[in-house]
């Protein structure tokens, strides 16, 4: 009897390790709500901001863009998804740079699809935009 109750609990201890184990992978593959990203780029001479998202379980989102910061919001449906900026809040910085932060705004903004692989969101449109999900 001693040798059943061992391998029935052996048993539900495996199946609900692989469980546990496969939940993140499968939410790994959907949009990154819940989730702080960051551009994947280089940072700017003179600046150690690199722009970075914080997107709410709703999808609602803070930009802290290499100036300028500021809020938005994600819909998304499937593969399909429409952003839209909210009021930026303008800091003092440099022409340049903030040009930048309204390029960034605009390739946002005309992006309609996204894709995730692993740790990488891709915004899809006339410009393609790679964040990297933050997952320290």
């Amino acid at each position: 009897m001693m040798s059943f109750a061992l391998r029935f609990w052996s048993a539900v201890v495996i199946l609900l390790t692989a469980t546990l184990h496969s939940r993140p992978a499968l939410a790994n593959d959907g949009f990154p709500f819940g989730a702080e990203m960051t551009l994947d780029a280089d940072r700017q001479p003179g600046s150690k901001r690199i722009p970075n998202l914080e997107i709410g379980d709703r999808g609602e989102v803070i930009l802290e863009l290499w100036c300028k910061g500021g809020k938005g919001q994600f819909s998304v449906a499937g593969n399909t998804m429409i952003f839209v900026a909210g009021a930026m809040e303008n800091r003092s910085c440099p022409p340049d740079r903030a040009q930048q932060d309204d390029d960034l705004i605009a390739a946002l903004t005309a992006a309609a699809s996204w894709k995730r692989q692993g740790d990488f969101v891709s915004f899809v449109g006339p410009r393609t935009l790679r964040f990297r999900i933050n997952t320290n």
